[in-house]
């Protein structure tokens, strides 16, 4: 069962959390549905073990054969392994960084990629969702090399991909958090390893302190809403993460 994010008119935002079940095999993963009107985008629709539960679920609210983008923050493959079942499912164009142009075909059977990859330039853009849009936030480094944010000026949610992850069970995942400190614990040592250094960080709060921001709903764990937004920003400015830990102890033949 989605969680429902907003709903307005004929503009609605669902985020699937529960649907990579894997006996802790895989890391929980949060997939998106932005429906606006007659057409809607998926925004990190995940691997394999989430394909089938997703496009199931999709189909409570939305035919999956009427989305008209595809849209991928990065190419890991919690994001995206799924992609040669959604090239079939679906003929909506691939939203993703074009650094990533020709490396997200190698998800997929030769052929099926085939003029349908669009390459976000790292100055971000719009991308058509409807009557409305989403904007593409530049987000490089944070933490894939190409990487993309994703805000729907409707809804004033900002996607935030790999930022803001909380590592906490699915089930919990569904339930907005509007006070930072009840899931920093479960959010320190990931953005210390996966954030690249704080100068990016700093760029980042800076760039977003300038939008009207309701809720940030990262791929993996709760989204923060409320009080947690700002507290969020103001923490990960001060973050030291990265390179910015990172030694000469850290670079050693193993004995």
């Amino acid at each position: 069962m989605p969680a429902e994010l907003f709903h307005q008119g004929g503009h609605r935002c669902l985020m699937f959390h529960d649907l990579c079940d894997a006996g802790g095999e895989a890391v929980q993963a949060n997939q998106f549905l932005i429906v606006n009107n007659d057409t809607g985008a998926i925004i990190d629709p995940g691997g394999n073990l989430a394909y089938n539960a997703l496009y199931v679920g999709m189909t409570q609210h939305f035919a999956p054969n009427r989305l008209s983008a595809i849209i991928a923050s990065h190419a890991d493959p919690d994001i995206i392994a799924s992609l040669d079942r959604w090239t079939t499912a679906t003929p909506a164009p691939i939203f993703v960084s074009r650094l990533w142009e020709r490396f997200v075909p190698h998800f997929c059977k030769p052929g099926k990629t085939l003029d349908r990859v669009v390459g976000i330039p790292d100055e971000g853009m719009r991308i058509p969702v409807g009557d409305s849009h989403l904007l593409a936030l530049p987000a490089h480094f944070l933490h894939a090399e190409g990487n993309f944010q994703f805000y729907d000026p409707l809804s004033r949610i900002l996607f935030s991909g790999d930022l803001g992850v909380s590592l906490v069970p699915g089930a919990d995942c569904g339930r907005p958090v509007s006070s930072l400190g009840t899931v920093l614990p479960h959010m320190v040592g990931f953005h210390r390893r996966y954030m690249v250094s704080n100068k990016i960080l700093r760029l980042w709060a800076d760039m977003v302190s300038g939008l009207d921001i309701a809720m940030i709903a990262p791929q993996h764990g709760a989204p923060l809403v409320g009080p947690a937004i700002p507290q969020f920003i103001d923490w990960v400015r001060e973050l030291a993460c990265g390179i910015d830990l990172m030694g000469p102890d850290n670079y050693r033949v193993p004995g």
